[in-house]
């Protein structure tokens, strides 16, 4: 209906069953010529493809030690080992099968923690915007308390409370992060309910949950959209942060973080153990940033013009 009435004042036809082909392969042929979409999501798409194979794509056992090939360079430095190519940390674990098997880690707690504080930030963020006075009041108040906290202290307290493991930095990464799609969605569907599309469908008979779920909502996916890439980010560099002070996953599994902090000990003596992981994370940041801006750029019908 939104997309009707939109289109009704400039005297163009109402979109029939028959264009929604038409629409998707447009809005598919948009993304793919966007290049944030593309370098973004292609970047993603591989680690995805990573994490899920890394069985096979790692060239060696994340926890076999061999301490006669401790701290081995990369390939093409002297003294490297053809069978490291990434080389070996202190133990003489394979640096590269370790970053592999982190993907894991990483892309699980993105994907899951980003989705679940969407859905909880998205419900209370369209509550506090349509219903107003009373519900608004009291989710803004909940999002200001909890907003005065410090995120990364807050992430630490949660998981030393919760215990460590992966299902507590989800947990915990929801608890905190929930605030950020609350307030953003409720600006957005306080600016939409303003719109001339809403009073029609006030005019014509539709509930008020109707008119929030069918009219609203498909008009702030955008915005949720790109929240939930740039979200992805975020979760992705708390798991470090966590990881890094042992308080994710158990000391035995391959994280980024957990790589970093041992890394950090001998950066002197052996830097590849640090950098191979600085980079995955802060090219997986960027890669997420990418996307959801990219994302938001097609999306977005204003940001379209």
């Amino acid at each position: 209906m939104a997309d009707a009435l939109a289109t009704g004042p400039a005297g163009l036809p109402a979109p029939t069953p028959a264009a929604a082909p038409a629409r998707k392969a447009r809005l598919w042929s948009a993304l793919l010529r966007d290049p944030k979409v593309v370098l973004g999501g292609g970047f993603i798409l591989a680690l995805l493809l990573i994490a899920v194979f890394a069985p096979e794509i790692a060239p060696k056992d994340p926890l076999e030690q061999d301490l006669m090939s401790g701290t081995l360079p990369p390939a093409g430095f002297e003294g490297a080992d053809p069978g490291f190519l990434l080389g070996t940390d202190d133990l003489g674990r394979d640096v590269l099968s370790r970053l592999i098997y982190g993907t894991r880690v990483a892309l699980t707690v993105a994907f899951v923690a980003a989705t679940l504080a969407a859905l909880l930030g998205t419900l209370l963020g369209l509550a506090a915007g349509w219903y107003g006075r009373v519900v608004d009041g009291a989710i803004s108040r909940l999002v200001d308390i909890w907003m005065a906290f410090p995120p990364v202290l807050l992430s630490i307290l949660l998981v030393a409370v919760l215990g460590s493991g992966i299902h507590s930095v989800i947990a915990a990464i929801v608890i905190i992060d929930w605030t950020r799609f609350c307030r953003v969605v409720r600006s957005e569907t306080q600016a939409q309910a303003r719109l001339d599309y809403v009073v029609a469908a006030r005019t014509v008979g539709f509930g008020r949950t109707a008119i929030l779920f069918r009219e609203i909502l498909p008009n702030v996916l955008p915005v949720i959209v790109a929240l939930v890439s740039l979200e992805m980010g975020i979760a992705v560099i708390v798991e470090a942060i966590l990881s890094f002070v042992g308080l994710s996953v158990s000391s035995d599994t391959p994280t980024w973080g957990g790589m970093i902090a041992s890394g950090r000990q001998i950066i002197y003596q052996a830097w590849w153990v640090l950098a191979a992981p600085l980079a995955a994370l802060v090219l997986t940041v960027l890669a997420f940033n990418q996307l959801g801006d990219g994302l938001r750029r097609v999306l977005d019908p204003v940001m379209r013009r």
